[in-house]
């Protein structure tokens, strides 16, 4: 998808398929998304899997979410996508089942090589555990994956992967807080 060894400065960065693809969801995203009434979760998941994402069920994006490219979206069940949320999916980002993303969160999936002439784009995954909560204003880089039940505080920054499980992060760069304990009938 990402073309290499081009210029930014003078060519596209994507091949013209790709751009296409994302033209054509920016008008469905602009009207028929954005502008849909806030209750109306299926028909705004409807849009998306149209757009090729692979979508668990009762997944409630909200109307004011940016979804870069559907088509590069996968969630498991009971997930919650709040409004402002911006999802910069060059690569595939994944949310778990019962994962939230809050507020003005920030899921970006792309970067530039700084070491190479062209600052040639890059891409890396995101994947979001089960049971976690990104929390309002949360910035998750490219190639991070946060463990099942973690909490990330409001603001924090997470550019490298989270591995211990039922934890709650916080700070730029995000730190180790404390424990979370399981709440009964969470498996």
């Amino acid at each position: 998808m990402i073309i290499s060894g081009s210029d930014p400065y003078t060519q596209a960065s994507f091949s013209f398929s790709n751009r296409l693809a994302r033209l054509a969801w920016t008008c469905v995203e602009l009207t028929l998304f954005r502008f849909s009434p806030r209750p109306l979760h299926r028909w705004r998941a409807f849009l998306l899997r149209l757009f090729g994402a692979k979508l668990g069920s009762h997944v409630h994006v909200y109307p004011g979410a940016r979804i870069w490219a559907p088509w590069n979206l996968r969630t498991e069940s009971y997930v919650g996508v709040a409004d402002n949320v911006r999802i910069y999916n060059i690569a595939e980002v994944h949310l778990g089942e019962r994962c939230v993303v809050s507020q003005g969160a920030f899921l970006c999936t792309g970067s530039h090589d700084i070491d190479s002439s062209n600052f040639q784009l890059i891409a890396d995954s995101i994947r979001l555990g089960r049971h976690t909560w990104i929390c309002a204003e949360v910035f998750v880089g490219p190639g991070v994956e946060i463990a099942d039940g973690c909490v990330i505080a409001a603001r924090a920054v997470v550019v490298k992967s989270i591995r211990d499980v039922w934890t709650v992060w916080a700070g730029n760069p995000v730190q180790y807080k404390r424990d979370r304990s399981k709440s009964s009938g969470v498996v």
